[in-house]
């Protein structure tokens, strides 16, 4: 018999005052398991976002911009079919880092989650309350829910950064598998979230304009990518009061290289 994650919870808490303060992690994973200590499910969900496709947003005073890569591996693959970075609502969409079958699910449990919002209260929901939203499903994890068979035996192998504009103004978030939600200035994910998040640091600044965090977004995501950056390799969103969440197409993005 498998225990629910409550009753795993409340053993591990029952473990820990069981052993002395001192006790290793280690030592209480023998005590539970009777084995050495294994990594999580969480701790493999991570992982695959470790080796997904390298995802930056940047937060401005008047928007929020997502960039994101997207893998060709074939030149029989058609990269218009490749999407990373997807619409929530008319003032809110997300980009992508790890398993997209994933991330729809979520996307999708977002999108359900702002119509009813709309529906109910005849407003456009928050940023921070769509991120709760998908942090929450993210917990569900092997939980059933009114008698009906659990909706996912793991967690969720994706992380999210939610971008939005709402009464606080432009807003990103990140999200992942642990349903913990972040907000950030300019966050990194994905394979190369190490180096991207270092020159984020290095080169983001408040008073930054939309045109120049688009222009940083893509050099940073050039200084990790494996293959030449151009308009077919990688995607762009940005998110603003007056145009709301806005996919660049082609012809645009081959305008912001440039300026590189």
């Amino acid at each position: 018999m498998f225990l629910t994650r409550s009753e795993y919870g409340a053993l591990a808490f029952s473990c820990l005052d069981y052993i002395s303060p001192s006790a290793t992690r280690s030592r209480c994973q023998h005590f539970l398991t009777g084995g050495p200590a294994i990594p999580s499910a969480v701790e493999y969900a991570m992982e695959a976002i470790k080796l997904g496709s390298t995802t930056v947003g940047i937060r401005t005073p008047t928007g929020v911009v997502i960039a994101v890569e997207k893998r060709v591996h074939s030149p029989l693959l058609e990269s218009s079919s490749i999407e990373k970075i997807m619409e929530i609502d008319s003032h809110l969409g997300c980009a992508m880092s790890g398993l997209t079958a994933d991330a729809r699910t979520m996307i999708d449990h977002a999108r359900v989650t702002a119509q009813n919002h709309s529906f109910t209260y005849d407003e456009k929901i928050k940023v921070e309350s769509v991120a709760q939203a998908v942090c929450d499903l993210a917990l569900r994890f092997g939980e059933s829910v009114h008698d009906e068979e659990a909706m996912m035996s793991r967690p969720f192998g994706v992380a999210l950064l939610i971008a939005g504009v709402d009464e606080l103004g432009p807003q990103l978030y990140h999200t992942d598998p642990s349903g913990t939600s972040t907000r950030f200035d300019a966050k990194a994910i994905g394979s190369g979230s190490e180096a991207a998040q270092s020159e984020l640091q290095d080169k983001w600044h408040k008073q930054m304009t939309l045109q120049e965090a688009q222009i940083l977004t893509l050099r940073v995501l050039k200084q990790v990518m494996e293959e030449k950056l151009d308009q077919h390799n990688v995607q762009v969103a940005q998110v603003t009061p007056e145009k709301g969440f806005e996919i660049l197409d082609e012809t645009t993005l081959k305008n912001v290289i440039e300026l590189m």
